[in-house]
C-alpha cells in the first residue's frame, strides 16, 4: 500500500475554502500535516476558528492549525466578508470549537515542516502572504517541494474583485509577485479561467442533501449567503466554488490541463492583482508557472460527490448527467 502524501494547506476560510478542506480531509491518500491561515476572505484568526469547525465536523481535530499573517505585505487589508458573511461561513453562526486551541506562527510551522519533510505538497487557497514571507528568506526550502498549487489569478477570464484581478492575488499583490518570482518549483495556477466553471447549483445541492443529509445540510447552511451574493452581483443561480477545484487537481491531475509560462503580478494602479501571463514569451524568461485553462467539470463533481458526500453508482452517474445536462 502506498504511503500517504504529506500536505500543508494555507487558506482563509471562507465558504469555498471550507469545501476544499472537506475534500482534503476525506481523501485518504493525503496526510494533512497542518493547516495555516492568512487574512483574506476573513481575518486570519477568524479563519483559524473556522478551520476548527471543519475539523470537528470531519472528526479530525488532531490536525494542527496555525494562525498566519494578519495583514498583506504592503497594501491595506480588505476582507471579503461581504461575499462570505461576517463569520466567513455565510453567517451560519456555527458554535465555536473550544476543546482544542490554535497555534501561532504559521510561517515558523512552514519552515520546520518543509525542513523535516522536503517532499511535502503545498496547497494555497488564500492570499500568498505566509508563503511569500517564507520564500523571501529561505527559497531553498521550496526547492524539494513535491507540488505547489494555488487557487489564484486569472489568465483570460475577467476578475472577481476588479475588471482584471482575482481576489487572492488582489488582496496581497506583492505577495503573489514575490511567490511567482522566487519559487524554485513552478506554481500551478488554478485560476478563474477554470474555477468559474465549477458552479454549485440548487439541483446539485438538493442531490447532496438526499445522499448525505448531515453534510448536505451543512453545505446548504454555509452556502445560502454565497448563493444570494452570486445572484445579486453576477446573476448566477448557485455559487462558484473556486477552492475545491485546486484540491481536486491535487487528487487527480487529469482534471485540468494548461501550459507553462512566465507569470508576474501587477502590484499597483488599476491593474493591481492582475496575473500577467507571458504566453508569447516576449520576456524570454524561464517558466515559473503552470497555467490551467481547461477543466473536466463532470469528473470534478464525480470526485467531490464521491469523496465528500459518499455518493455511489449507479445513481451517481445518472444523476450527474441529469444535473449537469451532459449527454450520456
Amino acid at each position: 500500500m502506498n504511503a500517504k502524501k504529506p500536505l500543508i494547506i494555507d487558506c482563509d476560510p471562507g465558504i469555498d475554502d471550507s469545501l476544499a478542506l472537506l475534500l482534503a480531509l476525506n481523501s485518504p491518500e493525503w496526510d494533512v500535516l497542518g493547516i495555516t491561515t492568512v487574512s483574506g476572505n476573513v481575518p486570519a484568526t477568524l479563519g483559524a476558528e473556522n478551520v476548527l469547525k471543519i475539523l470537528k465536523l470531519t472528526d479530525r481535530l488532531d490536525v494542527p492549525v496555525y494562525v498566519g499573517a494578519a495583514q498583506p505585505l504592503q497594501v491595506p487589508y480588505t476582507s471579503a466578508q461581504d461575499t462570505h458573511g461576517d463569520d466567513g461561513l455565510g453567517n451560519s453562526q456555527l458554535p465555536a470549537v473550544t476543546t482544542v486551541a490554535v497555534h501561532d506562527d504559521a510561517v515558523g510551522f512552514l519552515r520546520k515542516t518543509l525542513m523535516a519533510q522536503p517532499d511535502t505538497t503545498v496547497l494555497a487557497l488564500g492570499p500568498l502572504t505566509n508563503l511569500a514571507a517564507r520564500l523571501q528568506v529561505a527559497p531553498e526550502l521550496f526547492a524539494q517541494v513535491n507540488r505547489f498549487v494555488a487557487m489564484g489569478g486569472s489568465y483570460k477570464s475577467h476578475g472577481n474583485c476588479s475588471p482584471v484581478a482575482e481576489y487572492n492575488f488582489w488582496c496581497d499583490p506583492d505577495a503573489a509577485k514575490i511567490v511567482l518570482e522566487n519559487t524554485p518549483v513552478p506554481l500551478e495556477m488554478v485560476g478563474l479561467d477554470v474555477t468559474r466553471q465549477i458552479v454549485l447549483t440548487p439541483s446539485l445541492l438538493s442531490y447532496m442533501k438526499r445522499v448525505n443529509p448531515v453534510l448536505g445540510d451543512f453545505i446548504a447552511q454555509i452556502t445560502q449567503f454565497y448563493f444570494d451574493f452570486h445572484w445579486q452581483y453576477e446573476r448566477v443561480i448557485g455559487c462558484v466554488i473556486n477552492d475545491p477545484l485546486a484540491m481536486a487537481f491535487l487528487i487527480d491531475p487529469t482534471l485540468l490541463s494548461g501550459f507553462d509560462s512566465y507569470t508576474t503580478v501587477a502590484t499597483t494602479g488599476v491593474a493591481r492583482g492582475q496575473a500577467i501571463v507571458d504566453d508569447h514569451d516576449f520576456w524570454h524568461q524561464q517558466a515559473n508557472s503552470h497555467i490551467l485553462t481547461q477543466v473536466d467539470v463532470l469528473a470534478f463533481w464525480r470526485l467531490f460527490l464521491t469523496r465528500v458526500l459518499k455518493a455511489t453508482d449507479p445513481d451517481l452517474s445518472t444523476t450527474l448527467h441529469q444535473l449537469l445536462e451532459v449527454g450520456a
